[in-house]
């Protein structure tokens, strides 16, 4: 028998005929979304990343709404917003969740389960859109959780010293709280999407660190005029519009910020998808 010929009959006893794998179940999406699942909750990083995600989120706006006022906390610009002052913690926890969503994506490069994946699920997109469904699910449903426990907590605590809080029925708060939760899970999916477009998990976690926390800071040095024009459109200044109950006159509002942060998840997840059909695993 010729090797083309070895090498089909090897292809067809594991993924089957007629796109069914070698038990005989077709393959489908929610089959396709129920393996990422697995996949997602077999991993022991992932229920570390998750929870150090949590207490940061949470301990965070904790030790802020206890520090600021005193002249120590790093949120004396926010002290006229009890809202931001409790989702202090956001911003760096956001760090955790995008390595996470590397680890989801990259990770199977890492150790060559990718082949296995591709191989159970041939038209590859699938995989993909299975493992943002499952990574926002999970993540949106944790970060919200987490965010309303920092507000609670936070506002206890400002309650506690005498200072101005701010309740969920007041205007703009719902919003930042969903919006925190929002910008946690699309920082994930951005470190996703740069995962399977490096698929290098180190060069990936470096890449999302790089632009949505060394880039803003970067940008301060430029000249004003092109601060300015660039800075509100970076992702993490744009999740801080929507995020934030109270903008800046430099910042954009809440809905532009919300567009645009949308746009980068648009275009990595879209790009993410081209060159996962594109390329061999």
């Amino acid at each position: 028998m010729s090797t083309a010929a070895l090498g089909t009959q090897d292809t067809q006893k594991t993924t089957g005929t007629a796109g069914r794998p070698a038990g005989g179940l077709r393959v489908t999406f929610p089959r396709v979304v129920h393996m990422e699942w697995i996949k997602l909750r077999s991993l022991r990083s992932t229920l570390y990343t998750l929870t150090i995600t949590v207490a940061l989120v949470i301990g965070l706006g904790l030790l802020f709404s206890s520090l600021v006022g005193s002249g120590q906390g790093p949120g004396e610009d926010d002290f006229g917003d009890p809202t931001s002052i409790s989702l202090g913690g956001v911003m760096l926890a956001s760090l955790a969740v995008a390595v996470l969503g590397v680890l989801m994506s990259a990770g199977e490069y890492a150790t060559g389960s990718i082949r296995a994946t591709l191989a159970a699920v041939p038209s590859r997109l699938p995989v993909l859109w299975g493992k943002v469904i499952v990574f926002a699910v999970v993540s949106f449903v944790l970060m919200f959780v987490a965010a309303l426990g920092a507000f609670l907590a936070g506002q206890s605590v400002l309650s506690s010293r005498d200072m101005a809080t701010a309740a969920l029925s007041d205007p703009g708060v719902f919003r930042a709280l969903t919006g925190a939760a929002v910008y946690l899970t699309g920082a994930g999916l951005i470190g996703l999407a740069v995962g399977v477009l490096l698929r290098n998990t180190a060069g990936a976690i470096t890449t999302v660190v790089g632009a949505l926390f060394v880039l803003p800071g970067v940008i301060q040095l430029l000249p004003s005029s092109w601060n300015d024009a660039i800075g509100p459109y970076l992702p993490s200044n744009a999740a801080n519009a929507f995020m934030s109950v109270r903008t800046s006159g430099d910042s954009l509002s809440s809905g532009s910020g919300l567009a645009v942060f949308a746009v980068y998840l648009v275009v990595l997840l879209a790009g993410a998808a081209v060159l996962l059909k594109r390329r061999d695993a």
